[in-house]
């Protein structure tokens, strides 16, 4: 398998977890129907491969719920409480998504009864696993061992990440100084002895060497490292890593030769098909399955502001290539907004946002209308978020990198929706964009889904809502 699909995967602590739960609630389901019936047969005597495909897809649909729910991010950070909650809902979602399963195939029906005890002893069950996951995650069970060459200012980067969350991954064994670094005193584990980058992987059982000089020119050891490389430690560059880590790519230790040369940002006719396959099949389902929501939303409207109040509000973003589109959304703010004509970010507590919208934007119900724009073919179901010409064209002469953003579709929903809360400056416009380039050079179709399942999640806690 190719490494960087390798590097796609889960991680480790997350795989072991998901497989955990995953037997749990296949586990559940078979002692529920002992429980019940005092066999592993059903009423009508159905075989023992009957009920282990049932318990299959249970397991598989509730697991599912649970990732929507956001309980397998690796940096999360919630409380016990919170992981209780999560569960819950999550289950409870699940038995929504197996009604739909049992109604289009009845055969796979795992009884009222059995289904209430099964609920039960998976959460009794998976409450504390999770305990257990949460404690010994942040311990150094699951960490790849790093040795990082440099101890500059590049290197300060891996320093400056203070949160245990965002730690989890990995336990900076030593920092070699490299000719060149303006060496930084609050560095942590640098070596001070003349030891090989070599010696210090074998003597502290390194397992990747990230590369984070501050000048690579005539300084880089490359024999030494082909040796380590060829020995199975992996040779990683620190934006790669840094990637890998948080799930961004860093504008500000980028440049133009990386993103020529680095694997993904790629598209292909296969690609853009299955994008636009799955744009229409969501887009289609979604406004077949929420038109019902969307006239209740246009009728609240009309009843706060009047027959006459505009429902739709339609406003400029730019698209693909930079191409000018208009965006439809359901109106969340008083009318003539903008009376003065110039563009505003929404701010927090915002005196514009009328009552229906203060709701509509905390559930992301003002967004419904996109799917139109989905379907029109404006827009993906996934992708970076549209914004406005006026903001586009300041960002983009600040910003190094802004423009590649809109090499693919913009997205009702998207990677750093999930990632990032709302964003009013161009502080926060640089964060986003990180997470925006991470999904443009990775995008693939079960990314996509990762993030179709995970929106669940901000939509029922209304995460980053302005």
């Amino acid at each position: 398998m190719p490494s960087r699909t390798l590097k796609r995967l889960p991680r480790p602590p997350l795989l072991v977890l998901g497989l955990s739960e995953l037997l749990i609630l296949m586990g559940s389901v078979v002692a529920a129907h002992y429980i019940v019936y005092g066999h592993f047969a059903g009423p009508e005597g159905e075989a023992l491969d009957s009920l282990a495909t049932r318990s299959t897809v249970f397991a598989g649909t509730q697991l599912a719920a649970l990732v929507s729910m956001g309980l397998y991010h690796f940096q999360q950070r919630v409380t016990f409480g919170e992981v209780f909650v999560r569960v819950v809902v999550g289950l409870a979602l699940g038995f929504l998504a197996l009604a739909a399963i049992y109604f289009m195939l009845p055969g796979l029906l795992v009884g009222r009864r059995v289904s209430a005890f099964a609920a039960m002893i998976a959460v009794a069950l998976i409450l504390p696993t999770r305990a257990f996951f949460i404690k010994r995650v942040d311990e150094n069970v699951f960490k790849r061992r790093t040795l990082v060459f440099g101890a500059g200012q590049r290197a300060k980067v891996l320093t400056n990440l203070r949160r245990k969350a965002d730690r989890r991954g990995f336990k900076i064994v030593s920092m070699v100084p490299a000719p060149g670094d303006v060496l930084d005193e609050s560095s942590e584990s640098v070596a001070t002895d003349m030891q090989s980058i070599a010696q210090l992987v074998d003597e502290l059982q390194v397992d990747e060497v990230v590369i984070a000089m501050d000048d690579r020119r005539g300084n880089l050891p490359i024999r030494e490292l082909l040796t380590l490389k060829l020995q199975g430690v992996e040779i990683i560059d620190i934006v790669e890593f840094l990637e890998r880590e948080s799930g961004k790519i860093r504008v500000d230790l980028l440049n133009p030769g990386w993103l020529v040369f680095s694997p993904g940002f790629r598209s292909n006719v296969l690609r853009r098909f299955e994008k636009r396959a799955v744009d229409l099949s969501f887009g289609l389902l979604i406004a077949l399955t929420t038109w019902p929501i969307m006239i209740l939303v246009a009728i609240c409207i009309k009843l706060e502001d009047g027959l006459r109040a505009p429902v739709i509000y339609r406003q400029e973003r730019v698209g693909l290539g930079g191409k000018v589109f208009e965006v439809l959304k359901f109106r969340s703010m008083i009318e003539n907004a903008e009376s003065d004509g110039q563009p505003q970010w929404a701010t927090e507590n915002d005196a514009r946002i009328t009552r229906v919208g203060s709701v509509l934007r905390k559930y992301r119900l003002d967004e419904l209308p996109q799917v139109f724009n989905v379907i029109r073919g404006d827009m993906s179901v996934v992708g970076p978020r549209p914004e406005r010409p006026a903001f586009v064209e300041e960002l983009a002469e600040s910003i190094p990198y802004y423009s590649e953003r809109h090499s693919i579709k913009p997205g009702v929903t998207g990677w750093a929706q999930l990632r990032y809360s709302y964003g009013a400056t161009s502080e926060d416009a640089i964060e986003k964009l990180q997470y925006d380039l991470y999904y443009v050079k990775n995008h693939n179709l079960p990314l996509d889904l990762l993030i179709l399942l995970q929106t669940v999640e901000v939509v029922l806690w209304g995460k980053g809502a302005r």
